[in-house]
């Protein structure tokens, strides 16, 4: 007997379920997303004003009073990094960015994304559930309830937090909220001894047989089937029973998948993994490219951790030439390679490259070096699965402070994600409470500009 049978899984028909149907004809098949958590600077990176050159030093007057999250609006403040154009589009990109740069004709920027909230946690959380409140499931939950799995062995939705810490509210951003619990993500340690907690039987201890395990799975069965018929409608017990299926697939499959040892030399020189700087989102880039040729559908990546002081993250309130610089120095070849990867293996025509943040942040100083929190104005940008290359869609003002042409939320660019994978994203709906819930509430619309 094969041990997934060992457990109850017949009810888990509608959690485990192949292949459900789209709306209508997808363009993806699967997506990849990178968060920069803390707050990366638009006017550092990819929202290039010429003003701030002309009036660096000078008293910032946007004409209107700023209230900002940590301080008093200092002087207009450059960007330490050099500006050049990149591609046949001509988007100016800083030399924070001069490798992911290298692929902007393959890039839709979104220069005008908006934040309702310039606090790191409810920020967070809108950008990942669409709401600024916990208890609301992640876009990648949304996703895996929405067009279930590619793969047996493998689960729909899987994460790579950034090994020095948890972002702001820690797994709630990758969480299935009141969906069944088991679109929740699986988290994935890349690179350390244990990649996956809990995914092999203890060893050491004589009384653990096949048999006994096999005996104790079999009371396991009976004991879950009991537990189940009487509390109907409860899907946490089905997470459960689905995570031991997954976990006993995931013992032959997860070892293939993380195990790198195989790539050639060029592949891991293109994703930076034999480089100090660099290894950490190369080994974690290249895990998950491995994820996606496999059958993931949806595989989310962290960069920045909130952990205090020094800085982990993109939080550059102090020293943003310093916070900046080491995270985009190690996170940029990487994603670079990934999309030159995707492209080579022709997975990037039906895989959406997402790459965003919080909010973003002000064009004055925050004292002499750094940046405080800006939700008015900044961008995210997607590459791949339908998306039209080399466009920049919406603006901000001559400072980069605030959207002044056509305003996004991430609703928006939810509704675009889930219309690219197949799914209307009216029509994906959760009934809960007595309300028909939606990853975009009662907001967003297409944005059909940078759908090629």
């Amino acid at each position: 007997m094969r041990r997934r049978d060992l457990f109850f899984g017949t009810a888990l028909a509608h959690t485990l379920s192949l292949d459900a149907a789209p709306h209508h004809p997808p363009r993806a098949k699967r997506v990849i997303q990178f968060f920069m958590s803390g707050a990366a600077s638009q006017c550092d990176t990819f929202d290039y004003k010429p003003k701030l050159i002309q009036m660096a030093g000078r008293n910032w007057d946007p004409g209107e009073k700023v209230e900002l999250f940590q301080s008093n609006p200092g002087v207009v403040m450059p960007s330490p990094w050099a500006w050049k154009q990149y591609g046949q589009c001509g988007k100016w990109v800083s030399d924070l960015f001069r490798h992911t740069a290298g692929h902007a004709d393959e890039i839709a920027f979104i220069a005008s994304m908006q934040s309702k909230s310039n606090i790191h946690g409810p920020a967070t959380f809108m950008q990942n559930t669409g709401f600024i409140l916990p208890g609301f499931p992640s876009a990648g939950a949304w996703v895996s309830y929405g067009l279930g799995r590619l793969s047996e062995n493998l689960p729909e939705y899987v994460v790579l937090p950034d090994p020095r810490g948890m972002p702001p509210n820690g797994p709630a951003n990758w969480g299935s909220g009141f969906l069944p619990a088991a679109h929740q993500a699986t988290a994935i340690r890349a690179g350390t001894p244990a990649p996956i907690h809990d995914l092999h039987a203890a060893t050491g201890y004589a009384h653990v047989t096949p048999a006994s395990e096999k005996a104790g799975l079999g009371l396991l069965a009976e004991m879950n089937r009991a537990h189940l018929d009487s509390r109907a409608g409860d899907s946490r017990l089905e997470a459960r029973i689905a995570s031991y299926e997954m976990a006993a697939r995931l013992q032959f499959s997860a070892p293939e998948v993380l195990e790198l040892g195989g790539e050639s030399k060029a592949t891991r020189a293109l994703y930076g993994v034999d480089d100090e700087i660099t290894r950490d989102m190369g080994q974690r880039c290249l895990v998950g490219r491995r994820l996606l040729e496999r059958g993931v559908r949806f595989v989310q990546i962290w960069s920045g951790a909130d952990n205090g002081f020094p800085r982990r993250n993109w939080d550059s309130h102090e020293n943003l030439a310093k916070d900046h610089g080491e995270l985009a120095t190690a996170i940029d070849k990487p994603i670079a390679g990934l999309i030159a990867d995707l492209k080579a293996r022709g997975l990037l025509d039906d895989t959406i490259v997402f790459w965003t943040t919080e909010f973003g942040r002000m064009p004055c100083s925050q004292g002499s070096k750094g940046r405080d929190h800006n939700p008015f104005g900044f961008t995210s940008w997607l590459a791949g699965g339908g998306i039209r290359g080399g466009v920049t869609y919406g603006a901000t003002d001559e400072w980069s402070y605030k959207a002044i042409d056509k305003p996004v939320y991430c609703y928006d660019v939810h509704a675009t994600l889930l219309h690219l994978l197949g799914l209307d994203h009216t029509r994906l709906t959760y009934r809960h409470n007595g309300i028909d819930r939606r990853l975009t509430d009662v907001h967003g619309a297409v944005l059909p500009e940078i759908i090629g």
